[in-house]
């Protein structure tokens, strides 16, 4: 049964508390990762009969296996693809960032230019559940920036072949190239390149313990998103919210996985008490019942708070992946919200809206990291380069100041440098 929890009766450090798993992958990671550098397409060959059960010869998703793929899903799925995709599309072209430049009278020139980054490498999960919503999440922004090639990977199934609708989702997106590997391996081959596998400059997407700590290991060889955690909800709700919807909302998310965290944060214990009680008879409704449950049990909780003003603080502090305010006014709470990764408003707008089709991303700042990251977006996939021009006569009048400055820090070089095209006009 989800715990209940009295502001002012539990302790802060209860109520504040959240779930880390403790990792113990990262030496067999770091092996798989060596493996895979010195080896190539053989190791990834040897990791997907030993974790996946299936012997693949060739990892590229070859044309005819995606139309059979596409003959496998049904036009409605297809339709609900485009739609969604439609959506993400207008929400993240807003993101688009232009390059520009200063023209200053004395003729100098400064500005920036932005560059989509030119290979990124898409992880998309295939283990207890397929996530076609993350291949559009994922590669739809790289789409936007101008990334040239954007290549895939997902764990193949056991008869060696990708799930449908995560191949359905990757054509709707427009991904360049899909390969059958997963795991640890995966992003090894994406951070270093094998026989098969391009080497991108950029890997994002979720994945398992082993996946986040790849992700980890190799970066600064390439960059990354995030290290993705435990996903999670946080809803903040007055007394006036149906404890029936609450508590679905609250199961859609622990259903993800044993570590998935659903909290509720409300100032009324009587709604806290019925919710309490909805939880546990819609638990059996559930065909993930025994995730749902060891999450609702291990990491589920529900907090009562004196006021929604005490409510939106504490969320604040645990600066949740997900954040529901279901209040009457939730834009009228939206400013005093400040650490949150994707925030739902009003008692209509669920979180698995977010998952799926609205438009906004879903891969999101977990384990409190909303304090200081961001959703992915478009941002993700373009890098900035500055420029600086300057006349000699520009330089000239600055060039003192800047001589100054350099020998404040020691550096008579960089003094000398400004200073010499000066000397050589005199």
């Amino acid at each position: 049964m989800i715990k209940i929890l009295k502001c002012g009766l539990s302790s802060p450090g209860e109520i504040l508390s959240r779930s880390f798993p403790v990792s113990e992958v990262g030496e067999t990671v770091a092996q798989i990762i060596r493996n895979v550098r010195e080896r190539g397409d053989a190791a990834l060959r040897e990791y997907s009969e030993r974790f996946d059960g299936v012997a693949i010869d060739d990892f590229l998703v070859s044309d005819e296996e995606m139309d059979e793929a596409l003959g496998e899903v049904s036009d409605g799925f297809k339709a609900v693809l485009e739609k969604a995709a439609a959506n993400i599309r207008r929400f993240h072209s807003c993101q688009i960032r232009e390059s520009y430049r200063i023209e200053n009278p004395d003729g100098t020139v400064l500005g920036v230019k932005i560059t989509p980054i030119e290979k990124v490498g898409l992880y998309v999960p295939g283990g207890t559940a397929p996530y076609p919503s993350t291949v559009l999440m994922d590669a739809i922004p790289a789409k936007i920036a101008g990334c040239a090639e954007i290549v895939m990977v997902t764990p193949p199934r056991k008869d060696g072949k990708v799930d449908p609708a995560i191949l359905s989702a990757a054509h709707t997106a427009g991904v360049d190239r899909i390969y059958k590997v997963g795991g640890a391996q995966a992003i090894a081959a994406l951070a270093y390149g094998t026989e098969s596998i391009p080497k991108v400059y950029k890997i994002v997407g979720p994945g398992n313990a082993y996946v986040a700590a790849a992700k980890k290991q190799v970066y600064g060889e390439v960059s990354i998103d995030a290290e993705a955690g435990p996903s999670e909800v946080l809803i903040v709700s007055d007394g006036r919210s149906d404890p029936a919807v609450l508590a679905a909302d609250l199961l859609a998310q622990a259903e993800h996985d044993v570590m998935s965290s659903a909290v509720l944060i409300t100032d009324s214990e009587d709604l806290a008490e019925k919710v309490q009680k909805e939880i546990e008879r819609q638990l059996s409704l559930l065909e993930r019942e025994a995730i749902a449950r060891a999450s609702i049990e291990n990491n589920g909780k529900i907090i009562i708070t004196g006021s929604l003003e005490e409510a939106l603080e504490i969320a604040n502090e645990i600066a949740p992946e997900h954040l529901g305010l279901c209040v009457d006014d939730p834009f009228g709470y939206l400013d005093k919200v400040k650490n949150a990764g994707s925030i739902f408003l009003g008692r209509d707008a669920p979180e698995p809206l977010g998952d799926y089709y609205a438009g906004p991303n879903h891969t999101l700042p977990t384990g409190g990291t909303a304090k200081y990251g961001s959703p992915l977006s478009v941002d993700d996939f373009i890098k900035k380069s500055q420029f600086t021009y300057y006349t000699r006569d520009a330089l000239n009048a600055v060039a003192e100041d800047i001589a100054l400055f350099a020998r404040q820090e020691g550096l008579t070089g960089h003094a000398r440098s400004v200073l010499s095209r000066k000397k050589a006009d005199e």
